[in-house]
């Protein structure tokens, strides 16, 4: 009698643990389909999407977007701008005497562009350096459709989402017009492309520290920044001193299509792939379990 208490029990033990999984399954996957990029509150225009692909998957009609490494290049100073307040400026007001942390975004970016600059914060930080005082942080718009207003718009939101409104000295939001952003973005050798049908644009995510009189000294990828990679980097930037080649692992800012609610095909293989080899884990725990609970009984018996 205890044997075939023991036996009930063991089944349904299995039966809970099967369900158990069975439920975290079907959660994962109600969670994944949804999944949004986090976005800053307070900006208008913004819609939460999927991030991009990694350069392993890219369509061929994306490969002209890069971001090369042009290490030591001189940006061109004298490019006019026009910053979040609506003033006419030049690059090179933001150069002289500081190291600079450069990016290339733009303002109603739906996916990459707002973890780009949340990763910027995010390394900065934990640093004991100042935007302002230690470097200056210049963010350049390369949708000519900006507008200063928006600019405005995206640096109060960013500043207020970090709680770090006293540095607002220290961050520039500019825009420019299209002859301008073609000029400074082919010196940095970050290169985007237009989508007529996803109405975005494909580009890659990074940043920039370029040396006080404007040569570009060291390239980061990607979304997520070291603040010990980063700090080094601003110490060497500030000394005139370049860095060295580093791997390009890009992370391309296109993949869903808004138009449609649809995830493109590189995030879709990997969350079916992903989901197949979980069923099958499941499934091969299933037999592991039935082929114990067949064997305890006989093995009591003998």
């Amino acid at each position: 009698m205890k044997a075939v208490v023991q036996d009930s029990k063991c089944r349904m033990q299995t039966r809970h643990v099967v369900v158990a999984v069975l439920v975290c399954i079907l959660h994962l996957a109600f969670c994944i389909a949804p999944a949004r990029a986090q976005l800053q509150p307070g900006v208008p225009g913004q819609m939460g999407h999927q991030t991009g692909i990694v350069a392993s998957n890219v369509p061929p009609k994306l490969k002209s977007v890069t971001f090369a490494q042009r290490l030591n290049n001189q940006m061109p100073l004298a490019t006019p701008l026009t910053d979040d307040a609506g003033r006419a400026v030049t690059l090179g007001d933001y150069f002289g005497r500081k190291p600079v942390v450069l990016t290339f975004v733009y303002y109603q970016c739906p996916m990459l562009c707002p973890l780009t600059l949340n990763g910027i914060s995010s390394a900065l930080k934990v640093l004991p350096f100042t935007p302002g005082k230690d470097f200056e942080v210049v963010v350049i718009s390369f949708d000519p459709r900006d507008t200063p207003e928006a600019a405005n718009a995206k640096k109060r939101a960013h500043l207020a989402h970090w709680k770090t409104e006293d540095t607002a000295s220290g961050w520039h939001f500019l825009t420019a017009e299209e002859s301008a952003i073609t000029q400074l973005t082919s010196a940095a050798g970050f290169a985007y492309q237009w989508d007529d049908a996803t109405n975005q644009f494909a580009h890659v995510s990074g940043l920039l520290t370029l040396t006080p009189d404007g040569r570009l000294a060291r390239y980061f990828y990607g979304v997520e920044y070291s603040p010990k990679d980063l700090r080094l980097a601003l110490i060497e930037s500030g000394q005139g001193r370049i860095g060295s080649l580093v791997e390009e692992v890009l992370l391309f800012c296109f993949d869903y299509d808004p138009a449609t609610g649809r995830y493109g095909w590189a995030v879709m293989t990997l969350v079916r792939l992903g989901g197949l080899l979980t069923v099958a884990a499941v499934l091969g725990f299933v037999v592991v379990m039935r082929r114990r609970e067949r064997r305890a009984p006989v093995e009591r018996h003998a």
